[in-house]
C-alpha cells in the first residue's frame, strides 16, 4: 500500500474530515461521481477510488499536507482540570453521510462533540446506530410529503465495531421486560472524541428487537422506552465493558435519563444506602432540557414503564411506588405518567435549558416539581447554544476568513478577534457575501432539476435573498409568511425591491399538521405570482443547510414564542455575512443589539399568548412591514458606487457581535467551567 493510500485511510476512520473542506474535497477528487451518488461519503468514494487520482503528485502533496495538519491537532493535549465527561444523546448531526439525525436536537449534538474535541475535552458520546436513520424526504405531485428509509451497511461509515482482545463483538445485556437484550457497539472517531452507537442488530436477539435501533423517532411509545433503554442503561454498561471511569455523566434530554437508574444500581450493590446512592448518582449526573412545551418531554403509561423495567426496579430493591416515583411529582397518584425529563431533574446536581429565556421558562414549566411558589427559586440556569464553526463555514467562507483573518478557527475564541471584520473594506465583504449568494443559487439551479417534482427556478443573484429551513412543527410557523398572500406577492414582485425565498425541512412522519405546512408552501411554489422565486429544496439535510445559511442575504425565523429552545440555525449566518431577521425567541433575545439585524416585534419575554390567532396576525404585519420597509430599503439603497452601505454595517456588527457569543466553542468552554466542574 502507498504512503498516499495510507494516510487516506488513516484521515477517512476520522470524521475531522467532516469540519476540514479541503480534506474532505480529497476523498471527493478520488471519484467525484461516487462521492456525490453516496450521499457525499468519503468512505465509499475512497473505496472507489481512480488509481490516476492516487498516483498524481500534486495529489499525493495535498494528502500530506492535510494528514500533518490532522496528525498536528490529534497531538493537542487536554488541560490537566478538564473532567472526563460522558454524553448521551439520541441523535447526533455530524454531516450528511451520517444519518443520525432528525433536527435541531441532533445538530447541537453533532456540534457539542466537535467543538468537545477542538478544546481536548477528555469526551465521549453516546448514541444509537440508527442503520436506517431517520428518512429521506420526497413528494408527491400534490406536494404532499413522502418518507423513504434505506439500510446503511457498515462497511460504508467510517465505524467499527467495538470488540473482544480475541476479535469477537463486545456484548453488553439489557432487560427488556423478560428479555435479555444482547447489544454491541460501533466506534466513531470525530478528532479527538469518541463515539459509540449502540446496536441491537445482533444475531440471538428476537427478530423484532434486533430493529429497535434501525430507526429513528419511529414507532410509539412502546418502541421508545426500549431505546431509551439501550440508549441510557446500555450505553452506561458498554462504558463499564470499555473501562472508562467518566466523572460527569451529561445527559442531553431526557431520552437517556435511565442511565441514572444504572447508576444508582452500581451504588446500591456495592453496599451504598440508598439515600447516599441518590446522592452520589446526583453528583455525578449533569441535565440539559431543550423542549419549552411540556407535552413534548418522554411521559410513559405506569404500566409500561413496570413491565419494560421490573428487572431493574428489583435489582434497584424498590417496590413499584418507589421505582416510579422518580419520574414523578410528589405524592402524584398510582396512574400518574412516568416522565423521563422528572428522572433527570431528580438524579442530576445540575440543570440547565439552552438559551437565557429558556432557563426562565423551564423555571416557570417546572417549578411545582420543587415545590417553590417562586419560579427563581427553581435551580434550572442556562447555557445558550452554539454551532461549529468549521462545520458550518462554506468552503468559500473558509478560503476569505483564512485569507482576511488567519487562523480563524484557531484563534475565533480571543478577545477581540472578530473585531478586525470592522476594519475591512465595505466593498470587500459585499463582494464576499454575493460570492456566496452565487454559490447558492448556483447549488439550488443544480438540485431542484433532480427533485420528485418540478418546480421553475428564476432566482437572481442581485435579488434580496431569505431563507427559512427547519423541521416543520406547527409552531414554527412555516407558512406565517404567507398570510397575506396579495402583500407577499407585492414583496416578492416589487419592480425595484423584489425578494425571493428558499425553504426547506421536514415533518415528522406521523405529524400530518407539519405535512400540511409543507403542502402549502409546495403549493405557493406553483402560484403563478410566485413561481421560480419562492423555491422548496426538499430532503433537508446538512448538505442542504449548509447551502442556505452560507448564501442567503437573511434568515428568517418566526415560531410561536416563547416556545423555541434556543434554535441554532440563524447563529450560521453571521459567518457568511448573513444577518437574522426573526422573533425574539431562543437565543436572538441574546444576540440582537438593534443594529444586527431585526426582531420581529418588540416582545421578548417568556409569557405566553393564549389568543395564537392573535399573535400570528399581529407577528405577521410586523414581518410585512419589516420586509417592505428596513430590510429592503437598507438592502437596495446604494451609494454612488453601488455600494449599500447601510447593510455592509449590518453585516459587520453580526459578524463582530454574533460569531463567537454564539459558538460551540465558547458553549462548551461555558460547561466545562459552569457545569462539567463540579464545586461542592
Amino acid at each position: 500500500m502507498s504512503k498516499t493510500q495510507q494516510q487516506l485511510d488513516e484521515l477517512v476512520q476520522n470524521i475531522w474530515w467532516s469540519w476540514h473542506p479541503e480534506c474532505l474535497s480529497l476523498f471527493e477528487q478520488t471519484n467525484p461521481d461516487i462521492f456525490k451518488s453516496s450521499g457525499n461519503n468519503p468512505v465509499v468514494a475512497l473505496r472507489n477510488a481512480k488509481p490516476e487520482v492516487l498516483a498524481d503528485a500534486d495529489f499525493k502533496k495535498a494528502v500530506t499536507k492535510q494528514h500533518k495538519a490532522f496528525t498536528a491537532y490529534m497531538a493537542r493535549k487536554a488541560p490537566a482540570d478538564y473532567p472526563n465527561t460522558a454524553y448521551y444523546c439520541m441523535e447526533y448531526g455530524l454531516h450528511e453521510s451520517l444519518s443520525l439525525y432528525s433536527g435541531g436536537l441532533g445538530i447541537l449534538a453533532g456540534d457539542h462533540t466537535k467543538a468537545a474535541s477542538d478544546v481536548t475535552l477528555p469526551f465521549t458520546a453516546i448514541g444509537l446506530f440508527l442503520r436506517e436513520g431517520y428518512f429521506s424526504q420526497s413528494f408527491g405531485q400534490d406536494g404532499y410529503q413522502q418518507q423513504h428509509y434505506s439500510l446503511v451497511n457498515p462497511e460504508d461509515l467510517p465505524v467499527n465495531l467495538v470488540t473482544n482482545a480475541d476479535g469477537s463483538p463486545l456484548i453488553v445485556k439489557v432487560d427488556i421486560g423478560e428479555i435479555e437484550l444482547q447489544v454491541q457497539a460501533w466506534r466513531l472517531n470525530i478528532g479527538h472524541t469518541v463515539m459509540y452507537l449502540l446496536d441491537t442488530d445482533v444475531e440471538g436477539n428476537p427478530d423484532e428487537l434486533r430493529l429497535l435501533t434501525h430507526r429513528l423517532y419511529s414507532g410509539g411509545t412502546d418502541t421508545r422506552i426500549k431505546q431509551e433503554v439501550v440508549l441510557g442503561i446500555g450505553g452506561t454498561r458498554l462504558i463499564r465493558a470499555l473501562g472508562l471511569e467518566p466523572e460527569v455523566f451529561h445527559m442531553n434530554e431526557g431520552h437517556c435519563a435511565f442511565l441514572t437508574f444504572e447508576l444508582l444500581r452500581e451504588y446500591l450493590h456495592a453496599g451504598v444506602s440508598l439515600h447516599d446512592a441518590e446522592e452520589k448518582v446526583a453528583l455525578q449526573c449533569v441535565f440539559t432540557t431543550h423542549t419549552p412545551v411540556e407535552a413534548g418531554h418522554d411521559r410513559f403509561d405506569p404500566v409500561l414503564t413496570v413491565e419494560t423495567l421490573y428487572k431493574m426496579r428489583d435489582a434497584l430493591g424498590m417496590d413499584n411506588a418507589k421505582f416510579l416515583s422518580y419520574g414523578r411529582m410528589e405524592g402524584d397518584d398510582a396512574t400518574a405518567m412516568f416522565n423521563m425529563t422528572f428522572l433527570g431533574f431528580k438524579l442530576s446536581r445540575s440543570k440547565n435549558g439552552v438559551a437565557a429565556l429558556n432557563g426562565t421558562l423551564s423555571r416557570r414549566m417546572w417549578k411545582d416539581l420543587w415545590g417553590y411558589a417562586d419560579e427563581n427559586d427553581v435551580p434550572i440556569t442556562s447555557i445558550t447554544n452554539g454551532v461549529h464553526l468549521g462545520t458550518w463555514a462554506a468552503p468559500v467562507a473558509q478560503e476569505f476568513l483564512s485569507d482576511k483573518l488567519g487562523n480563524w478557527q484557531d484563534d475565533a475564541s480571543l478577545d477581540g478577534f472578530w473585531d478586525k471584520v470592522g476594519n475591512m473594506q465595505g466593498k470587500t465583504l459585499w463582494a464576499y457575501r454575493n460570492s456566496l449568494k452565487e454559490e447558492l443559487i448556483k447549488y439550488i439551479n443544480a438540485k431542484v432539476p433532480s427533485q420528485s417534482v418540478q418546480q421553475e427556478v428564476a432566482l437572481k443573484p442581485d435579488v434580496l435573498t431569505v431563507g427559512f429551513a427547519r423541521r416543520f412543527a406547527t409552531y414554527k410557523r412555516a407558512t406565517l409568511l404567507f398570510s397575506d398572500l396579495d402583500r407577499l406577492i407585492k414583496i416578492v414582485n416589487h419592480p425595484t425591491k423584489p425578494v425571493q425565498f428558499v425553504f426547506a425541512g421536514k415533518a415528522h412522519p406521523a405529524d400530518e399538521p407539519g405535512k400540511a405546512l409543507i403542502k402549502h408552501i409546495f403549493e405557493m411554489t406553483q402560484h403563478p405570482q410566485l413561481k421560480g422565486k419562492v423555491i422548496f429544496l426538499e430532503n433537508y439535510n446538512m448538505e442542504v443547510g449548509r447551502a442556505l445559511v452560507s448564501g442567503v442575504d437573511v434568515w428568517l425565523n418566526n415560531p410561536r414564542r416563547p416556545m423555541e429552545a434556543s434554535g441554532t440555525s440563524g447563529q450560521k449566518v453571521a459567518l457568511h455575512g448573513g444577518l437574522n431577521l426573526s422573533i425574539l425567541d431562543g437565543w436572538w433575545p441574546e444576540g440582537f443589539n438593534g443594529t444586527n439585524g431585526w426582531a420581529i416585534g418588540p416582545d421578548d419575554s417568556a409569557d405566553v399568548r393564549e389568543d395564537e390567532e392573535a399573535q400570528d396576525a399581529e407577528d405577521a404585519l410586523y414581518l410585512y412591514d419589516l420586509l417592505e420597509g428596513v430590510v429592503t430599503e437598507s438592502y437596495y439603497t446604494t451609494n454612488k458606487a453601488g455600494l449599500p452601505e447601510k447593510w455592509v454595517d449590518l453585516m459587520k456588527d453580526a459578524m463582530q457581535s454574533l460569531i463567537y457569543q454564539f459558538s460551540a466553542e465558547r458553549m462548551v468552554r461555558d460547561y466545562i467551567e459552569r457545569i462539567y466542574k463540579f464545586k461542592r
